[in-house]
């Protein structure tokens, strides 16, 4: 029996070593975009080493809560942190998962979220212009769709003013011809009445 064991005692040795190692933990680990209920983390990966996702341990420093976000098959060297509490201190570490295991947590990185009332940092000031950017769009479509209510009510205003003035006219013509109708009626009883008149004085 001992022949036997030494081959596969030797074997499992020369097996783990075929395998390539674990990758190295993430470096340069920075939060940014903080808000009040959440941030954005990044990192990097040294170059040569198979990652296939990233694991996230998030953690509220008064050891309230506790969150651990896993993700395989992306490339990303981001993540977005969701429904973190306001003006609350977190502590995250990121690990790298490679094919054949994870690698070891990075360093402790420690962040406070914002306050509502708090404006946002420097770093995130391209989303600040993006929003105004959107603002700014919004205005225009607002300006754009009052100077079409205008617009529409000016039309209406001029076609009411145009049907007023046919209106009149023809008001105009029809008092016209009435008058012209009834003057040859009139001629005709002025002299029938001095005529009664001598037939009842005779």
């Amino acid at each position: 029996l001992r022949p036997l064991l030494l081959p596969l005692s030797c074997a499992l040795p020369c097996l783990s070593l075929a395998h390539p190692d674990r990758p190295p933990s993430p470096v340069n680990v920075t939060v940014t975009q903080l808000k009040a209920n959440s941030a954005t983390v990044s990192w990097d990966v040294p170059e040569g080493d198979v990652v296939i996702g990233y694991a996230i341990l998030q953690q509220r420093q008064d050891g309230q809560m506790q969150r651990f976000i896993r993700e395989v098959n992306t490339t990303n060297r981001a993540c977005v942190l969701w429904d973190l509490a306001e003006d609350a201190d977190y502590i995250i570490q990121v690990q790298s998962i490679g094919l054949y295991g994870e690698s070891q947590a990075s360093k402790r990185v420690h962040f406070r979220t914002l306050k509502e009332t708090d404006r946002l940092p420097s770093n995130s000031s391209n989303q600040g212009d993006i929003t105004m950017e959107g603002l700014d769009k919004d205005r225009q479509l607002q300006t754009g769709e009052i100077i079409i209510i205008v617009a529409v009510l000016l039309m209406w205003a001029a076609v009411i003013a145009l049907f007023c003035r046919q209106y009149d006219i023809i008001k105009d013509n029809d008092s016209n011809n009435n008058k012209e109708k009834a003057k040859p009626s009139s001629e005709h009883s002025t002299p029938e009445r001095p005529s009664g008149g001598l037939l009842r004085s005779k």
